[in-house]
């Protein structure tokens, strides 16, 4: 078990690393797919929003992660 959590965790670390990549601070994702022509009226494209949200819950999933790590080990006799 700890060896299937530690290849997810592995996993989730390449993947955060490359969304956080993805993230750029002035144009963002947008600028890659086409421009600013997906714009909503708040000025970010629906594609840097799925981004965001893709992001939050890769990052959620290596913190849970992250704490499983740190507590099953300690759970063995």
């Amino acid at each position: 078990m700890i060896y299937l959590l530690i290849g997810v965790h592995s996993i989730l670390s390449i993947a955060l690393v490359v969304l956080i990549l993805l993230h750029s601070g002035k144009g963002g994702v947008s600028g890659i797919f086409g421009g600013g022509m997906s714009e909503t009226f708040s000025g970010t494209s629906v594609i840097e929003k799925n981004l965001t949200r893709v992001t939050v819950g890769v990052a959620t999933a290596f913190f849970i992660t992250t704490g499983l790590l740190v507590f099953v080990p300690s759970l063995r006799p």
